[in-house]
């Protein structure tokens, strides 16, 4: 049996005296697999991604991540296990608007020690795979909103993540936009890449993932497939 991505055993999350942010969630995501996570504000969500890109860690229960216990990891081990195994696609993209998109795109690959040529050959090949390598050397607010999402994609992918995690990827776009990198996404996963996509999308969530998960207060609900996955695709 392949070695899932994610694993996450019995894992709780409370913030101050208020209710569990997240309480006794157990998930397993396995290569290959697109997962949307729904639920209204507030209902861990966000806790839940925070917890699997290791910018918090959970009061009880382990959180394994492509064979590490990110639970265990400390602000140093965090950074390194962020920059190495995960890519991260934000609402509002994150772009640094004094770099290039070029340069927005090689930053996680300089970060990680990659050399300038190296890194400068993935971006070039990420922007053409993307459609957007006209813009290499354009700023990104010159750029439409999907088209920003796409420079946010590629630097996600830029030092190969085994996981994608992508919170409200079509919360700033207007429809046309958010249909384009819903279906940029499902390209992506049918080659292969593992993806979790945080939205309260619903169309979104059934166009570009074969699997979701509910959330309610805290608790995981529902964890229903939509679709067959493939061995090819568990790969």
């Amino acid at each position: 049996m392949t070695m899932p991505v994610i694993e996450l055993c019995e894992v709780s999350r409370r913030y101050d005296d208020g209710p569990p942010a997240l309480h006794e969630a157990s998930l397993t995501v396995r290569p290959g697999e697109a997962v949307a996570v729904l639920g209204p504000s507030g209902s861990g969500k966000s806790t839940l991604l925070h917890l699997i890109a290791g910018l918090d860690r959970p009061d009880t229960g382990t959180v394994t991540v492509d064979g590490v216990r990110v639970d265990q990891l400390g602000e140093t081990g965090s950074a390194l296990y962020r920059r190495s195994r995960i890519g991260m696609v934000f609402q509002f993209f994150n772009l640094l608007d004094d770099l290039t998109v070029s340069d927005n795109v090689v930053l996680p690959a300089r970060l990680a020690g990659v050399t300038r040529g190296a890194a400068a050959r993935r971006a070039a090949e990420l922007l053409e795979l993307l459609g957007i390598d006209r813009h290499a050397h354009a700023y990104p607010g010159r750029l439409s909103g999907g088209e920003r999402q796409r420079v946010a994609v590629a630097r996600a992918l830029m030092n190969r993540p085994a996981l994608l995690l992508a919170d409200e990827p079509t919360g700033a776009l207007d429809t046309a936009a958010g249909q384009d990198v819903s279906r940029l996404l499902t390209a992506l996963n049918a080659e292969g890449q593992t993806l979790v996509v945080v939205t309260h999308d619903l169309a979104l969530a059934r166009s570009c993932t074969d699997r979701t998960v509910r959330i309610a207060d805290g608790r995981i609900t529902e964890d229903v497939r939509s679709r067959a996955v493939t061995p090819e695709v568990l790969r």
